[in-house]
């Protein structure tokens, strides 16, 4: 009989997906130097993209369920302070307030 340690240890969670290779990468790193072991699912099969669904194509980085609470931890603290770093900007050439992730005004479409 397997302890519930090692039960959870043979049971993978996705923890993150994105169609953006580079943040997988990147948040995979973060989670890693917390010493958590990572499995990288999906790394080449974008190129199957169109035979199955575009969704189906993101790279997922999965992690043991016993240390899932940790990693998503490892993420939104990341994410918090990525986005802290960043401020709102106002449009240069319409005046509209846009969130610090747009890189395109969401009111008259020009660049930031």
């Amino acid at each position: 009989n397997l302890s519930t340690k090692d039960q959870q240890a043979l049971i993978m969670k996705k923890v993150y997906t994105s169609e953006n290779s580079f943040l997988v990468h990147n948040v995979k790193n973060l989670i890693e130097a917390q010493g958590i072991h990572v499995v990288l699912k999906n790394e080449f099969a974008q190129g199957a993209m169109g035979e199955i669904s575009p969704f189906d194509c993101w790279p997922e980085l999965w992690v043991n369920e016993a240390d899932f609470a940790e990693a998503e931890l490892v993420i939104t603290e990341a994410s918090l302070t990525a986005n802290s770093q960043e401020a709102d900007w106002v449009c240069a050439n319409c005046g509209e307030e846009n969130s610090a992730t747009f890189e395109i005004c969401w009111s008259c479409q020009k660049a930031r």
